[in-house]
């Protein structure tokens, strides 16, 4: 299992990035494998966390068209910096804790 930590400084949201990044969210799960995906924003920050199976998931997520639009929206519009980290998860596990 692999997880993508994505890092940003909010420029401006708005009711489009709302829009897409619900889109976003539900395309990563019900169509490239995504396991799970969390993000929070606080103040400028936002951290998002997804976890695939394998990094050809995640490599195809990456590269598809409404990805990539969201993607440059975001450069554009949403964020002034962002960074993004891929790892592999070595160890997993939980005790009392539902996953959603």
């Amino acid at each position: 299992m692999y997880v993508v930590i994505f890092r940003a400084t909010v420029r401006q949201l708005d009711e489009t990035y709302t829009r897409v990044a619900e889109h976003m969210r539900e395309l990563a799960l019900t169509e490239f494998g995504c396991l799970a995906f969390h993000a929070v924003t606080e103040g400028a920050q936002e951290v998002a966390l997804s976890y695939w199976p394998d990094e050809a998931a995640i490599r195809a997520w990456k590269a598809h068209p409404a990805h990539l639009l969201a993607q440059q929206h975001g450069r554009e519009h949403w964020y002034t910096s962002y960074s993004v980290e891929v790892a592999e998860v070595r160890r997993a596990y939980q005790s009392g804790y539902a996953a959603a």
